[in-house]
């Protein structure tokens, strides 16, 4: 029997895809629902019919699972934020397990055991990075929020259950300083306006933030004011910075950023790692969480001291870097010239003197590095969620590493990846998840491969890989 749309049909949740989803069956016809989760029993009606499966809303929750809890959050399934909120976070952790086993399994005909998906240190309150859309309600007062799910509509949101609580009050200052200023908030349906969005980053060493309002032009009226009445209000705000965007884009930051209160720039630690940060610069969102992924990459380096460490993609350094003085070379390549130099002024403020970091395409530079005759003992690759391109993996097998540490945060890419390498004189050792997003449906995957000679010579899958 097909599934007509507005349906209301009786539905058991058997399983969660990897988009956050509950799946469910009815008639040998897979069902997804958003904000179940397995074990469910609920009425749920169709909105969505296609060929070999359809979309449905629970209509009515008969039987909730033992996993599921009562989201903290008032805005969540409004928000476009959160996936798993209505989940306990132990079945948060399997389910992640389950997205990366599944990934390696279908995309990658990969059956290596998956360990279980390491626990963030901090389920909540965890990111050190927050962009609130602004929006003016019918007063002209100003408000921040989020954007609902696939769509530009702002959902106000006073207290985000995943920023630091202290962000979330500077926000609300922020806004309500605006307010009281006067300052128009853009409209993007026709360019108008001056206040966009609000940037906020946290550095969990020293507990500063660094605020940034992203505008709509140079300059808006009270900026002396703004910057007096926050910084009088949180000792906490170390810089205030203005960036501008003056383009009709939905691109949250402009190129050019002035500094308008402090130094402009935030510093924190990684792993060990000293940075100085702004509103530009890439840094992973968890603290807490990314230390964790960078010692379990460190553990599958396996350094002792006299190895050559090659880091692709590597940002501004902060992996290669956390590893430095456990390797006698380190060698970092990413395109972002910004990035670069943080990773050399990193390595400076680290006193590490053994370490090169060039700017170029990840695939050009181990291109080039390999016809150079580099012999690295150890690559760490960490690319976009895209994955890695054909000719960098074809590179990273002509240097032959003893080890490739591969980080991803998409493991259908790292599945295809990882594929490739495995027919091509690479095994796999370790596949380990880690959640450096809690609440949400992405998780980072790390994995140790070895070289072995037990492979053909040939490069078997080369044609089929696709960058």
């Amino acid at each position: 029997m097909s599934l007509k749309k507005n349906e209301i049909i009786s539905l058991h949740i058997d399983s969660l895809s990897s988009d956050g989803n509950g799946v469910g069956r009815f008639d040998g016809q897979a069902v997804f629902v958003p904000f179940s989760t397995p074990g469910d029993t609920a009425d749920v009606r169709i909105v969505k019919v296609c060929k070999t499966y359809a979309f449905g809303i629970i209509h009515a929750l008969h039987t909730p699972a033992p996993c599921r809890v009562s989201p903290p959050c008032p805005i969540f399934g409004r928000c476009g934020g959160c996936d798993l909120q209505h989940l306990d976070y132990a079945e948060e952790l399997r389910a992640k397990t389950t997205f990366v086993a599944d990934a390696m399994r279908r995309l990658g005909f990969i059956h290596h055991p998956v360990l279980p998906c390491l626990a963030s240190p901090l389920p909540e309150r965890y990111r050190n990075k927050v962009q609130y859309p602004l929006y003016a309600d019918e007063t002209g007062a100003v408000h921040a929020g989020f954007y609902a799910a696939r769509s530009h509509r702002v959902i106000a949101c006073d207290d985000c259950l995943l920023q630091p609580a202290l962000l979330n009050d500077i926000t609300r200052e922020a806004c309500a300083v605006l307010t009281r200023l006067g300052v128009s908030v853009y409209d993007e349906r026709t360019g108008q306006g001056f206040a966009r969005h609000l940037y906020l980053r946290h550095a969990v060493t020293t507990g500063k933030v660094l605020l940034c309002l992203v505008g709509n032009g140079r300059t808006f009226p009270g900026m002396e004011d703004f910057c007096r009445a926050l910084t009088q209000r949180f000792a906490e705000i170390d810089s205030i910075v203005l960036n501008i965007n003056e383009k009709n884009t939905n691109v949250v930051l402009g190129p050019e950023c002035v500094t308008l209160w402090g130094s402009g720039v935030l510093r924190d630690e990684m792993a060990g790692v000293p940075v100085a940060l702004n509103p530009l610069s890439f840094y992973q969102v968890n603290t807490q969480g990314a230390n964790l992924l960078y010692a379990k990459a460190a553990e599958f380096a396996g350094l002792t001291g006299s190895e050559t460490l090659l880091d692709l993609y590597c940002g501004a350094g902060t992996i290669g870097l956390s590893m430095a003085h456990q390797c006698k070379r380190l060698i970092g390549v990413e395109i972002v010239p910004q990035a670069i130099e943080d990773a050399r002024r990193n390595a400076h403020r680290m006193g590490v003197h053994h370490a090169e970091f060039h700017c170029a395409d990840a695939q050009k530079a181990a291109a080039m590095l390999a016809q150079e005759g580099l012999r690295p003992d150890v690559i760490i690759v960490d690319p976009p969620r895209k994955g890695c391109d054909n000719t960098t993996l074809r590179a990273v097998l002509a240097m032959k590493p003893k080890r490739i540490v591969m980080i991803s945060c998409n493991a259908a890419t790292a599945a295809r990846d990882a594929a490739f390498l495995t027919e091509n004189h690479y095994e796999i050792n370790t596949i380990q998840p880690v959640d450096l997003f809690p609440r949400t449906k992405h998780v980072e995957v790390c994995m140790q491969l070895t070289r072995t000679e037990s492979a053909s010579n040939q490069f078997k899958r080369i044609e089929s890989h696709k960058s």
